[in-house]
């Protein structure tokens, strides 16, 4: 947890599910962290609560989607800390979920909007940043419909196999000028995202028990851990904490 400490984490979708719990775990290592999300309420209620617990936060209103966002996300981040050190790409959604004959055009183009051209946004301004400062890292939130065909998914499957795609072009760009790039693969994590799935009752992820995902938890611990140098081999490419392998790297319980 040495590897943040006083260093400065924006988080993207920090408002609930991982992103909250990441902020909450960075901070609690000694990082400064930066929660961005469209609802401004609750990731400014997140981090009076974690300064209120002796921690370091900044509340940001950032639509991913927007790229003036996402740049001033950066740019206020560096005005208030210093610095950028660790980007986290966490924002996305799935909704509405649909099979594709079904779906409505529009809101499957906002998925694309915030899954695959946030990250973009992402890594375009915060990229530059830590070129400039000798380097930083940036994790990107994958899944294993990277790499899946799932009902009903359509939209979800083709932004996340986008931004393994990114994942793996951007440090084939930047890895020689120190900038660190990974995703992240956790499996299905106990988040608000689980609900609307279960409610589509479409593929076999909606047929999972509430007791079959993880903590969010689990995945900031990764997250963390990622930040480390013993995750460089995992760079350009997705790191997952579905196996028992990617477990007891992280120093989580093993699957049952």
């Amino acid at each position: 947890m040495d590897q943040v400490r006083n260093k400065t984490v924006v988080i993207t979708g920090a408002s609930r599910g991982i992103g909250a719990a990441a902020a909450r775990h960075f901070a609690e290592a000694g990082a400064h962290v930066v929660l961005a999300a469209r609802t401004e309420a609750r990731i400014e209620e997140i981090a009076k609560q974690i300064i209120a617990a002796g921690g370091a936060a900044t509340a940001v209103r950032c639509d991913v989607s927007q790229p003036t966002d996402v740049e001033h996300l950066i740019e206020t981040a560096i005005d208030r800390t210093g610095s950028i050190d660790v980007l986290i790409n966490n924002a996305g959604t799935i909704d509405p979920i649909a099979r594709l004959a079904d779906s409505d055009t529009h809101s499957w183009g906002q998925i694309v909007d915030v899954n695959f051209k946030g990250v973009y946004h992402g890594l375009r301004f915060a990229i530059p940043e830590m070129v400039g400062a000798g380097g930083g890292t940036i994790i990107n939130i994958s899944s294993g419909a990277a790499t899946s065909a799932l009902e009903g998914w359509s939209h979800y499957c083709a932004t996340k196999a986008a931004v393994l795609s990114l994942t793996r072009v951007a440090h084939k760009e930047y890895a020689d000028q120190g900038v660190r790039v990974v995703g992240l693969s956790p499996g299905t994590v106990a988040t608000e995202m689980q609900v609307s799935i279960k409610a589509s009752g479409i593929n076999p992820v909606s047929q999972l028990d509430p007791d079959d995902h993880i903590p969010p938890e689990w995945v900031a611990k990764a997250l963390m851990w990622l930040c480390g140098s013993e995750a460089d081999p995992h760079l350009g490419h997705d790191f997952s904490i579905k196996t028992d392998e990617g477990r007891a790297a992280v120093s989580l319980p093993l699957t049952m």
